[in-house]
């Protein structure tokens, strides 16, 4: 049994289709990569399985269980934590009290045991550990998206779902947000993540799948979707600059 299974899910915005009838699955231990361009419905898709937004039809089965109905704080307890796009930091809190934010859903915890947690987090994030008495405020991009990986591991979850985390940070930020997103797969939790840069997002995949227009139109390991014809013309170019040099 798949540890997320999403099943025919269609989405609308008023008359607007974002999701059409999409269907697949993560296994516990993967890290599954969500491609596609602006407006091809991957924030959209995370949003529903964190009950962020209501589906039109389908379902998502966490553990075999359906989510559909349940609180987002509940799905938080049931272990799926979303960090969304844009990093979401509380800018007037400071790093440790943003990162401790997100055990707020775990209960029977006491304030020093989750001050102990927060403090640990710093071991995976020691680019931030200096800035922990910082306002969120005076973090650059990459920090943030540092602080907001880290909040969403405080919840503990069975797996964590990523929205764009190496958009708009510098190639060097982005290589060490990678970096930490292979690590906190190697410690044990699966991870869904979506990404318009494909070739970061290949890069710590197990499988993939392409999102256009709110339909999946391809899937299968990151060295097949690589060789793909189509891939390489929408990610790389690859097809423009070969009709470029032939002409």
């Amino acid at each position: 049994m798949a540890l997320l299974d999403i099943r025919d899910l269609t989405v609308r915005y008023g008359e607007i289709e974002a999701v059409r009838g999409i269907s697949f699955s993560v296994e516990a231990g993967e890290v599954v990569t969500l491609l596609g361009s602006n407006g091809a419905g991957k924030s959209t898709t995370l949003k529903t399985i964190s009950g962020l937004v209501k589906p039109a039809g389908g379902d998502v089965l966490f553990e075999g269980q359906s989510l559909l109905g349940l609180k987002p704080e509940e799905i938080v307890r049931r272990g799926v934590a979303h960090v969304p796009e844009g990093r979401r930091v509380f800018p007037g809190l400071t790093v440790r009290e943003n990162i401790m934010l997100g055990a707020s859903n775990r209960t029977g915890l006491t304030s020093r045991q989750i001050r102990d947690e927060a403090e640990g987090m710093f071991e995976l994030f020691p680019d931030i550990r200096r800035f922990g008495d910082a306002l969120g405020w005076t973090l650059s991009g990459g920090q943030l998206q540092m602080v907001a990986l880290a909040r969403g591991l405080m919840a503990k979850p069975r797996i964590l779902l990523l929205d764009e985390p190496s958009l708009g940070l510098a190639p060097v930020i982005v290589q060490a947000v990678f970096a930490i997103i292979a690590e906190v797969r190697r410690r044990g939790t699966t991870v869904l993540l979506v990404e318009q840069n494909a070739r970061m997002g290949l890069s710590v995949a197990d499988r993939g799948y392409v999102l256009e227009t709110g339909q999946l139109v391809l899937s299968g390991a990151p060295q097949d979707l690589w060789a793909n014809d189509d891939i390489r013309a929408a990610y790389l170019g690859g097809r423009a600059k070969v009709e470029a040099l032939a002409h």
